[in-house]
């Protein structure tokens, strides 16, 4: 059930990642769409504990929580801006490392014991999450010094979220609460961000984000149960996949067409998960 689970968090990521992708065609502030989908989250499942009763708020939660919304959104900030800088063809690639650090910190840290034939399924999806990004075809100018410091803090954020994720499940702390947490805290830190950038706001980034907040809400509570139940070191790779996710995406929805080494990767991204699961 935890690898359904990873597997449905995949799904919610790469779907969030596809609005994304659609909404910088069409010109929409990323940072405001991110502060619309944290709002409406935090008002649903903050909402849903105070109805249900199960909203339980302690100083850990709620530093932990908001300490992973801070760093959601930076990731995604920094991505952004290491698009401006360098080619996606090597931006995507590097910054999809960063599972490598929650899966190092799940075996050191939490003493997750792995098998060998697991490894090898974590190093493909891995590899295949590498593969399937990469885009030999990309324009290569590099602002080379900004560029590496964006995908270097981008790394640093995605790859400290998972370690705290799963910190938060080692801890047995609600999901709940640090979802409400971590919703409410990237709210006030993307406000402060909106206010400081001065950009224009638009009507359409307030549906948009509403949607991208309700994937989210599915996304990360089948995240913190696949962390609870399951194998982080496993889980980690499998989640890295929504990236294709989004490659499959771009060739249904907008009508792009898949090179043979991103089908390579895809089909290598499925017996990677079996190879974990054997």
């Amino acid at each position: 059930m935890w690898v359904i689970a990873a597997l449905i968090t995949t799904l919610s990521f790469g779907a969030n990642n596809t609005i994304f992708k659609w909404s910088t065609a069409k010109g929409l502030s990323k940072v405001h769409i991110q502060f619309y989908f944290y709002f409406v989250a935090f008002l649903l499942t903050g909402g849903y504990g105070i109805i249900t009763g199960t909203f339980r708020l302690n100083g850990l939660t709620l530093i932990l929580g908001t300490v992973i919304g801070v760093l959601n959104a930076t990731g995604n900030i920094q991505m952004s801006k290491a698009f401006e800088k360098g080619p996606a063809s090597l931006t995507s690639p590097l910054i999809g490392t960063n599972a490598i650090l929650p899966i190092l910190s799940a075996g050191l840290i939490f003493h997750e014991h792995i098998t060998s034939l697991q490894w090898v399924g974590i190093v493909v999806m891995l590899g295949s999450a590498v593969i399937i990004q990469y885009s030999p075809s990309a324009n290569q100018n590099i602002n080379y010094l900004p560029w590496v410091i964006r995908v270097i803090f981008a790394i640093l954020a995605f790859g400290m979220l998972g370690i705290l994720m799963k910190t938060s499940s080692y801890l047995h702390i609600d999901s709940l609460s640090t979802l409400i947490s971590m919703y409410g805290g990237g709210s006030v830190y993307l406000a402060v961000i909106s206010l400081l950038k001065k950009e224009k706001w638009r009507q359409h980034e307030v549906a948009t984000g509403a949607l991208v907040g309700l994937i989210s809400i599915l996304g990360y509570s089948f995240y913190f149960y696949a962390l609870k139940v399951g194998i982080a070191s496993i889980v980690f790779p499998i989640v890295s996949l929504n990236c294709l996710v989004v490659v499959l995406a771009g060739y249904w929805i907008f009508k792009e067409k898949l090179k043979m080494y991103q089908i390579i990767g895809v089909f290598s991204a499925l017996l990677g998960i079996i190879f974990t699961k054997i």
